[in-house]
């Protein structure tokens, strides 16, 4: 019995080497939405499997504040709604805390550069859409590079979190950055379509 496989594959190149290694298969294109969602897309082979749902959900927030970022203007980027934080923070609040976590999970204490950054957070609004898709993309591929590089025996080991010394472990600071990073992508997204 064939194999039926549902995918989303970007060029024609990609649906050919499908087929070459599912010669059987029934290939079928999903739309837009579907083809956005990481987590179906392809496994994350350079990952220990207990570390690719993490990364599934850091790829999934790049995209979702990328394509919500497109063309948005700096006065949309910026506005606040009903007191509620702006997108710009949102941005600037996920790439940093993301930064932050993950500096944590290493063992290491933040940097000046983190700190000041953390404090301009909700101050900085002279970046631009284009600029803050930038900033999160590095923040997400630095994480993704951390993620490859942790070994999956050392994820029980404690750390310590903030100045207060919250105790963790490489694990819990490791699932708190990519959750923290989905939400606040999902905030920006939903802010975003609310002011335009």
């Amino acid at each position: 019995m064939p194999v039926k496989r549902i995918e989303c594959f970007r060029s024609a190149i990609a649906s050919e080497v499908f087929h070459l290694f599912y010669p059987d298969s029934k290939f079928e294109w999903r739309d837009a939405a579907h083809c956005r969602q990481s987590w179906t897309i392809c496994a994350q082979r350079e990952l220990s499997p207990i570390l690719q749902p993490l990364a599934y959900a850091l790829i999934q927030a790049q995209e979702d504040v990328e394509a919500a970022l497109a063309g948005v203007p700096a006065e949309v980027l910026w506005r606040r709604h009903n007191n509620a934080a702006s997108a710009g923070f949102h941005g600037l609040h996920m790439a940093g805390a993301l930064d932050r976590l993950f500096t944590y999970a290493r063992g290491e204490s933040l940097t000046d550069a983190q700190k000041a950054a953390a404090r301009a957070e909700g101050q900085d609004q002279s970046i631009d859409a284009a600029s803050l898709i930038a900033l999160i993309r590095e923040s997400v591929d630095r994480a993704m590079a951390q993620l490859r590089a942790t070994d999956p025996e050392r994820l029980i080991d404690e750390r310590k979190i903030g100045r207060a010394g919250l105790p963790a472990t490489v694990m819990g600071a490791l699932v708190h950055g990519a959750e923290h990073t989905a939400r606040h992508a999902g905030q920006l997204v939903s802010t975003i379509k609310l002011l335009r």
